[in-house]
């Protein structure tokens, strides 16, 4: 698989509670606004947040789940920035944006320049990246 520029690959995520308090206590994230619903209720989110590193690990997932159908692909660098939280019950959209590919013989493979979101139920930007892969054809 060939990265072209103004590609575009996204996916719909349906998080719950108990799928973000798993992925919170599997990465040693015991802040309480993440499982406890009673602590939430008392912040400004009034409800369980899903932790930044769980939404940026979905987002950067689908550039390997994308690409990796049919091509090797390994992660160089990404930048994220979080506007709005997101919610432990809320369907998001995860999206990318190739802006750039250039052959790279050096790493015998094409350096993939992408910009992504998350964008929340209420099509709000959550989360906005930038991001450089690698794309070859073998690891």
């Amino acid at each position: 698989m060939k990265a072209f520029p103004r590609e575009r690959f996204s996916s719909n995520v349906t998080l719950t509670p108990a799928m973000v308090a798993a992925y919170a206590g599997a990465a040693g994230d015991s802040n309480p606004v993440h499982h406890d619903s009673t602590f939430a209720a008392a912040t400004r989110y009034g409800r369980p947040i899903a932790s930044g590193t769980f939404t940026t690990a979905l987002l950067l997932g689908l550039t390997a789940s994308h690409y990796s159908k049919s091509a090797a692909m390994v992660g160089l660098e990404f930048w994220v920035r979080f506007r709005r939280p997101i919610y432990a019950d809320e369907t998001i959209l995860l999206e990318w944006l190739v802006v750039k590919v250039t052959p790279n013989p050096k790493l015998d493979g094409d350096v993939v320049e992408l910009r992504g979101r998350i964008r929340n139920q209420s099509s709000e930007t959550a989360l906005g990246a930038k991001g450089r892969i690698l794309v070859t054809d073998r690891l």
